[in-house]
């Protein structure tokens, strides 16, 4: 509590979000209500403020949790890290899977003993059933697919905290971001001018030629400031002065300051009395709140009507604005007030934190993507609406204040924010009650924030995205990602990145479960069939050399799919696999199936050996289908790549550990095929030429009816 203080003023951006200071009063006693941070005019200091002017006597009245700090650490310590729709999917599938597997294996290994009377081959009938069914791939290929996504992620200039957070970029359905320091550069720049009835605006904020007739206003702007400023908005002046008014007369590096008149409570202005080297009278620059300069300078009533036009133009585009005059002085002794000086009004300067480059650009391309973008600011409504107009956001945006947000029940409040694009005068609470409100109407949120304030609501958010460069530690540990270069078009990169791993991770699982259905299926059908036993351990240890890197390594790789950001983003906990999805992967899988059983079936009995001699060898007739099981297993991956394209266009598409994986698994089943020791730990027979080709062919016929189907999809 301000007891004592004079021109005492004070940054509360770690609080609020917002970059410009606020002015403190003292009081002599206990206010009866705690004013929120961000509050002008009030005796209510915060801990996490930044004194950047004045001085004062102040009363410590918490500590602790019970500050505005303590009350964001406490929250953020009450919220779990929850899982993602995708991880719960995986996890219970595994689940049901498991348990399903190892009941199934052990009525194979009783039935195999009691129908073949042997032990043995039932037991490893059992350990084959179980290796050809377990998932084990499901949990590796998610860990591997987050953890190479975080690599892709950081290629972008985006460090990833949780890589859960990967797969949640993909279905983001809204983006709540916050306007200082993610929409706008978290620093005040000039950007209009009015001297003299003539304007200029500025918005580059680094005007290298000003107008003659505005040197005047910039000189005096930075003569009434300190010359090595704190305040963002003095910093501003000497921004524009070191480019502006470069190499004129208008900037006065060797006058001295002789006196000065601080901003306070009752006149809200500030003066400088400055004496140059050649002597004659003093220069007396000022500036301060428009109302106070029109005040200060007797402006007539004519006069004031034109301002206070300009101020209001000004205000509506949601500039601060400021008035700036000068006067001479010549007597012995400096009057106590500021109003004793003879001041002539120079002009206005409209001041703003500008929009940050290729803004507009990123939250256009999330429109495309079917990515609602929502501002949640602790700014006033018109600022907040003046610069989303600026980034392209929404021209006339509905707003919700924090009073709203106050007075409105659940029920109704959930309906207005389904077409609430703007929030302001939001307190941190607010932010994350927002969040879990979006959440609970089915939306995938994505936060962005950068100080103490937005910690609690970048922990709630499904996902968090703190920024690196301004951002605050309590902000970034509590969020998922992190923005290393604070560039919002990084967020719309990550998204895209995300939905790229998305849609081959959802490639790989349909992969993964499509390529168990024949494994298992020849590790049942035999027994059921009382044909002998076509898989051992083995050969289940030789399919998952390529089941593994294939759907690890290889579909990882793979390059987004057409029109990634074109269509919407998947529903928030919606299935790995719908209706039409598992009937395809099913499909799949079963006619590779088909293919094998009939060609074991086939090399039983009729194989061609067994036609010239009267019997099937089932050792031939385990080379001929695992040969084309795993050739089937080859096609199967070059048909699932793309989803839309045809598997010769996917072709064309660079992927090096495709070719190494098609590589490698030729030659080892070329070596199993012919080296003497392999062959016989294989239990296989030396296939002909013939039979390679008829294997080969029975392989590619397995899988390529699918390309009708995905022709036929793309078609629709």
């Amino acid at each position: 509590l301000l007891m004592e203080g004079s021109h005492f003023l004070v940054d509360e951006s770690l609080l609020t979000g917002e970059s410009v200071p606020v002015l403190k009063a003292p009081t002599s006693g206990e206010p009866l209500e705690w004013k929120r941070p961000g509050g002008e005019g009030t005796s209510c200091l915060y801990s996490g403020s930044l004194v950047v002017k004045g001085h004062g006597v102040a009363r410590v009245m918490a500590t602790g949790a019970r500050t505005e700090l303590g009350k964001i650490g406490k929250s953020l310590f009450d919220q779990p890290v929850e899982e993602t729709p995708l991880q719960r999917e995986i996890r219970n599938l595994i689940k049901f899977i498991a348990i399903g597997v190892f009941l199934i294996c052990a009525v194979v290994v009783v039935i195999y003993a009691l129908i073949q009377r042997n032990w043995y081959d039932g037991i490893l009938a059992g350990i084959t059933l179980a290796m050809a069914i377990l998932p084990e791939e499901f949990p590796v290929a998610l860990t591997i697919f987050l953890a190479m996504g975080a690599w892709r992620i950081s290629r972008e200039n985006v460090l990833t905290r949780r890589p859960s957070a990967i797969e949640a970029l993909g279905s983001a359905s809204v983006l709540c971001v916050d306007k200082t320091g993610t929409l706008t550069q978290n620093k005040m720049e000039i950007q209009a001018l009015y001297s003299g009835g003539e304007t200029a605006e500025l918005h580059s904020g680094k005007a290298t030629a000003l107008p003659d007739n505005f040197h005047t206003l910039i000189e005096y702007g930075i003569l009434s400031s300190k010359s090595d400023p704190f305040d963002p908005m003095e910093k501003a002046f000497q921004e524009l002065g070191a480019h502006g008014l470069k190499n004129t007369e208008h900037l006065h590096g060797d006058w001295i300051l002789e006196h000065e008149y601080s901003l306070g409570t009752e006149l809200l202005a500030m003066s400088h009395v400055w004496r140059s080297p050649d002597g004659g009278s003093f220069v007396v620059a000022s500036k301060g709140a428009p109302e106070a300069m029109i005040d200060l300078c007797h402006v007539n009533e004519s006069d004031r009507l034109i301002l206070e036009k300009e101020i209001s133009r000004m205000a509506q585009e949601g500039l601060r604005v400021l008035g700036v005059a000068r006067a001479l002085y010549s007597g012995p002794v400096f009057p106590p007030l500021q109003h004793d000086f003879d001041f002539e009004f120079i002009g206005l300067v409209g001041l703003a934190d500008p929009i940050r480059p290729g803004v507009r650009d990123a939250i256009r391309e999330c429109r495309e993507a079917g990515i609602r973008v929502v501002m949640i600011t602790g700014d006033y409504p018109e600022t907040a609406r003046a610069i989303a107009r600026q980034a392209g956001l929404s021209q006339t945006a509905e707003i919700l204040t924090g009073s709203d947000l106050d007075q409105m029940p659940e029920s109704a409040l959930k309906e207005r924010i389904k077409s609430a694009d703007i929030f302001a005068r939001i307190r941190p609470e607010q932010k994350l009650n927002l969040v879990h409100l979006l959440k609970s109407i089915g939306l995938v949120v994505a936060m962005t924030g950068d100080g103490v304030n937005d910690a609690p609501a970048l922990k709630g958010a499904d996902i968090g995205v703190a920024m690196g460069m301004r951002g605050t530690d309590v902000a970034r540990e509590a969020a998922s990602l992190v923005l290393l270069d604070d560039n919002f078009n990084s967020i719309v990169h990550a998204v895209r990145l995300g939905r790229r791993i998305f849609d081959n991770l959802k490639k790989a699982m349909s992969y993964l479960v499509a390529v168990h259905i024949p494994i298992a299926g020849m590790s049942l059908a035999p027994l059921i069939l009382g044909w002998p036993m076509m898989f051992y351990p083995v050969h289940i240890v030789f399919m998952e050399f390529i089941i593994d890197p294939a759907s690890s390594i290889i579909f990882e790789a793979e390059e987004e799919e057409k029109g990634a950001m074109k269509r919407p983003p998947r529903e928030a906990g919606a299935p790995l696999f719908r209706g039409t999805g598992w009937f395809f992967l099913l499909l799949q899988g079963f006619s590779v199936l088909a293919i094998v059983l009939m060609v074991y079936g086939w090399g039983l009995g009729y194989g061609p050996e067994g036609i010239r001699n009267g019997h099937g060898g089932p050792d031939r007739a385990r080379a001929l289908a695992f040969t084309v099981m795993v050739v089937s297993n080859l096609f199967m991956i070059l048909a699932n790549r793309s989803l839309t394209e045809p598997l010769w266009k996917g072709l064309q598409k660079r992927n090096r550990a495709l070719w190494w994986v098609i590589g490698g698994t030729g030659t080892f089943l070329a070596l199993v095929l012919y080296l003497p020791g392999l062959i016989h730990l294989f239990r296989f027979a030396p296939l002909t030429a013939g039979e390679v080709l008829f294997s080969l062919a029975m392989g590619a016929i397995s899988v390529l009816w699918f390309e009708a189907v995905k022709r036929l999809m793309a078609r629709r």
